[in-house]
């Protein structure tokens, strides 16, 4: 069994900076990937960003040069450094892990941490 504990979560004025953390634990063998979604009210969730075991990353369009995703491998722990926050970047985030845990692939989400950007 794995766990997800995300947090970071939380209120910011726009233009402003908020920093998510999301550690994993557990049964793991390898990770593929580890990235962050979002779910705005009567939205569906969307990619925010991934980072891939490898280093390489994507992130959505509206988010390139503001977020940067980052992953410590000794600790199962991706971050999401958001600047220049948005009021459209409000919305209730939420980590994914893509992982092997010695039988088979598996992907695992993390509680959703909400984030509240005010114009």
């Amino acid at each position: 069994q794995v766990q997800l504990v995300a947090s970071g979560g939380g209120l910011v004025q726009a233009g402003g900076s908020l920093r998510l953390s999301c550690a994993a634990s557990g049964s793991i063998f390898s990770i593929n990937f580890m990235g962050w979604y979002r779910q705005a009210p009567g939205k569906q969730r969307e990619l925010v960003a991934r980072i891939f075991s490898s280093g390489s990353t994507n992130y959505r369009d509206s988010v390139k040069g503001r977020f940067t995703i980052s992953r410590d491998n000794a600790k199962n722990t991706v971050y999401l450094q958001m600047n220049s926050l948005k009021p459209e970047d409000t919305a209730v985030y939420y980590c994914k892990v893509d992982l092997h845990d010695s039988s088979s692939w598996l992907a695992y989400w993390g509680q959703g941490t909400q984030v509240t950007v005010s114009s």
